[in-house]
């Protein structure tokens, strides 16, 4: 079976493929959301997905794996273990993406990014900029789900293990917002 459609399989089973009126965090309006964290939690998949990653990037020197926080760090970390390198992970710091606790990147250093869900892909964006502006030499990105309606476009090599492209609203015309139904606010950033 081809590997994104085993990871749509394994996020059905896990639960992780929502119907209903989200608040993404892009700000945009969805009928559907894809809650990773479902997927997650079971280190036994987080290893086969990361192994995925390590075999799409097998022969390429890395030196350290970056995702942003909160789901990019499990990512980060299992396939830095892997492929027996550091990790690192960028959270938000004034509407900015950093690096703080203490890490850093290197001159020439080469860094794969790692992100679970884009959908408008602002993060990752923001976290190759940070990367870039460090003096990193970006390897590539790798995105777990891309869920936007038109791919991901990097200038740099993407690898994305499943597209998901799903509908998407601004909030001044969701239909669902018409409709009266709920608008759940999941993730980080309530």
């Amino acid at each position: 079976m081809p590997f994104e459609e085993q990871l749509r399989q394994w996020l059905e089973e896990c639960g992780a493929l929502l119907t209903g009126h989200f608040l993404l965090t892009s700000g945009l309006h969805s009928d559907k959301y894809v809650e990773k964290f479902r997927l997650l939690e079971r280190p036994n998949l987080v290893s086969k997905v990361c192994a995925e990653i390590v075999r799409r990037f097998e022969g390429e020197k890395i030196d350290a794996v970056l995702g942003p926080a909160v789901g990019g760090i499990i990512l980060a970390f299992e396939t830095a273990r892997q492929l027996g390198c550091r990790y690192l992970f960028a959270e938000t710091e004034n509407g900015q993406r950093v690096l703080r606790r203490g890490f850093s990147i290197q001159q020439g250093e080469r860094v794969l990014l790692v992100e679970d869900v884009v959908t408008t892909g602002g993060s990752v964006k923001a976290t190759l900029d940070l990367a870039l502006s460090n003096g990193a030499e970006v390897v590539g990105v790798v995105v777990l789900v891309d869920r936007g309606e038109t791919p991901l476009q990097l200038p740099v090599r993407t690898e994305i293990l499943l597209r998901l492209p799903l509908q998407t609203f601004q909030p001044e015309s969701c239909p669902l917002c018409r409709q009266g139904v709920p608008l759940e606010r999941r993730g980080s950033k309530r």
